[in-house]
């Protein structure tokens, strides 16, 4: 079945990978191509990197193969805001709930425990996918910057506090 685990080092290239699969199949009904582009430059080898030192970046195996991946961190350094980054599952693999099995982990993740608002910038094509989790339109306004729609949910089951 799938497993679930943080990101290791040795594991950035084969999400380059996925993620550049993912949006050249997804993106093109919905994206020009010069935001498919900015998109793969942008989650290139060091901007997974990046991204991951200051996450919890998960990636998600079948068997070896690295089949879907999930960030969570801090809203612009806040500790009681939190975003999710970076949830992209391989075209081949999706439906199977493996985009459930992310959120379910972020969602159980200390950056979502501790916040009390979390935002997500969206996709167009994963909208409805974020709704199914109780997402909305941040602020109630259609907001469209830098290529994603902002979507937020309030958390009012906090289960801890992050020191």
């Amino acid at each position: 079945m799938f497993n679930i685990e943080l990101l290791k080092e040795n594991d950035i290239s084969s999400v380059q990978k996925l993620i550049e699969k993912t949006v050249k199949i997804s993106f093109p009904p919905y994206y020009p191509d010069i935001s498919i582009k900015y998109v793969i430059e942008s989650l290139n080898y060091e901007g997974i990197k990046k991204r991951a030192e200051f996450t919890h970046f998960y990636v998600v195996k079948n068997n070896d193969k690295i089949i879907g991946c999930g960030a969570i961190g801090p809203y612009c350094d806040s500790k009681t805001e939190s975003s999710l980054f970076n949830i992209f599952v391989d075209p081949d693999y999706q439906h199977q709930g493996i985009g459930t099995l992310i959120m379910n982990t972020l969602e159980n993740d200390e950056y979502y425990i501790r916040a009390n608002r979390i935002e997500i910038p969206a996709s167009m094509l994963a909208i409805p996918f974020y709704k199914k989790f109780g997402y909305k339109h941040k602020n109630n306004e259609l907001i469209y910057e830098d290529g994603h729609f902002k979507l937020e949910k309030f958390n009012n089951n906090k289960k801890g506090k992050l020191n």
